[in-house]
């Protein structure tokens, strides 16, 4: 395994080399927001506009044609990546429109069944009133969201697995919290705010043994380390592009055949049909039936590039390298008098989004002065405002770090927190 070397890989990013605040160098720390894009990606997309801009399975020209073979080429490379079927990836336009398009499944087949809806619907999909739909408390809206809404529709009741007072799943319940009337499971796999990675294939387990369904939000794992997409165990998993060097626009649904084959489809239309008649419709198989409407081919495209670019880098040395950066930063942090990362402290099962809180100030004068300085960080609830209320604070201070970041970076970040402090005058 080759080290990988931020310094040349900062050269594949255009946006890198501006500056910003009166010519000060960009440090990017926001990853886990949005990862920045290499030129291999940019080329992609422009190629694509300029050489073969046509409608994908519609045109019988040649246009259409090329245009067609490179978006289901790259549905090619995207399932090889995670190790995949290309017929089990799903084309999205992001993560959150992935969860949604199961929560509406659920919601849809339980409609119909209620209704009489011929023909019957599957019973995995249906929710009685009463039954159960499990979350954890770390969940980012997106997974926290839909499945309120679901519950809402359908007459289900939300549960969710507690957080220790380290940020780690407490499990010590689990076999009481799904249960026999538990219908989906929907857990992060690495959490945007806490930065723990969770024992998903575990939790899965237990899910099948009780006859669930069950689902993994990936966004924050996919970018980050190797994974064979079935190691999870789940039946459904989500993630998005854009976090992992792809453009904006696009996010994936994986499933198993068989449970993409049972799920009544999300939005309706061409593209996603079999045969139309006046009196009613028939779907064609997964993928198509999901991928309603004219696609996103452009994204696609980009982010076959995206994933060739993280292939020939290595995921085992994209881990190796984060999973380095992220202790020199825990360790960073831990001698800044007033800072407490909330979540795990210990540089295990961990990820790369580090949160914390700066005794005596705000989390949104902390990212001011940062930014004052050139450095990008997110303050906020990170949309996971049940994990902050949990950890009883109003919003943190999070830096993120990805292929392109070095300790210069995390150094440039703590020095500009004991600047805050210095400024505020809370040293």
């Amino acid at each position: 395994m080759t080290p990988l070397d931020p310094a040349r890989i900062k050269r594949d990013f255009p946006i890198l080399e501006r500056t910003v605040r009166d010519g000060k160098p960009l440090v990017y720390l926001d990853s886990a927001a949005t990862s920045q894009k290499p030129r291999s990606v940019l080329d992609a997309e422009r190629g694509y506009y300029e050489l073969c801009n046509a409608a994908v399975h519609r045109g019988a020209h040649q246009l259409a044609e090329e245009a067609t073979e490179a978006y289901e080429g790259a549905r090619v490379a995207i399932a090889s990546f995670i190790g995949a079927e290309p017929s089990d990836i799903v084309y999205t336009k992001n993560a959150t429109e992935s969860l949604n398009l199961v929560a509406y499944a659920f919601s849809n087949a339980t409609a119909l069944h209620r209704a009489g809806g011929n023909p019957p619907q599957d019973p995995r999909f249906i929710i009685n009133t009463g039954d159960n739909v499990v979350v954890t408390e770390m969940e980012h809206h997106a997974n926290l969201v839909p499945w309120q809404e679901l519950c809402a529709k359908t007459g289900a009741v939300l549960r969710w697995l507690p957080l220790t007072d380290e940020g780690r799943l407490d499990l010590g319940s689990v076999d009481s919290i799904i249960d026999e009337r538990t219908k989906l499971v929907s857990i992060v796999h690495q959490s945007n705010i806490l930065g723990t990675i969770n024992p998903v294939a575990s939790v899965m387990s237990r899910t099948h043994e009780v006859g669930a369904v069950g689902m993994v939000d990936a966004c924050q794992s996919i970018p980050h380390m190797p994974i064979k997409i079935r190691e999870l165990g789940a039946d459904l998993v989500a993630w998005s592009g854009h976090k992992m060097l792809g453009p904006t626009g696009i996010g994936f649904l994986w499933g198993t055949s068989e449970i993409l084959d049972a799920m009544p489809p999300f939005i309706t239309g061409g593209s996603m049909i079999e045969i139309v008649k006046m009196e009613g419709s028939s779907y064609a198989k997964a993928p198509q039936k999901f991928e309603a409407g004219t696609q996103m081919v452009a994204q696609t495209i980009g982010m076959r590039a995206a994933v060739e670019y993280l292939t020939a880098l290595g995921m085992d040395a994209v881990e190796s390298h984060e999973h380095a950066l992220t202790g020199y930063a825990l360790d960073q942090l831990a001698l800044v008098p007033g800072v407490t990362v909330i979540g795990p402290t210990e540089n295990v099962n961990r990820g790369s989004a580090i949160s914390f809180t700066v005794e005596g100030l705000h989390p949104h004068d902390v990212g001011q002065v940062l930014d004052n300085r050139g450095i990008a960080v997110r303050v906020g609830h990170h949309c996971a405002w049940p994990t902050c209320r949990r950890f009883r604070v109003p919003a943190t201070t999070r830096l993120s770090t990805y292929i392109y970041n070095d300790r210069s970076d995390i150094d440039a970040a703590v020095s500009g927190i004991v600047a805050a402090q210095e400024f505020f005058g809370v040293k």
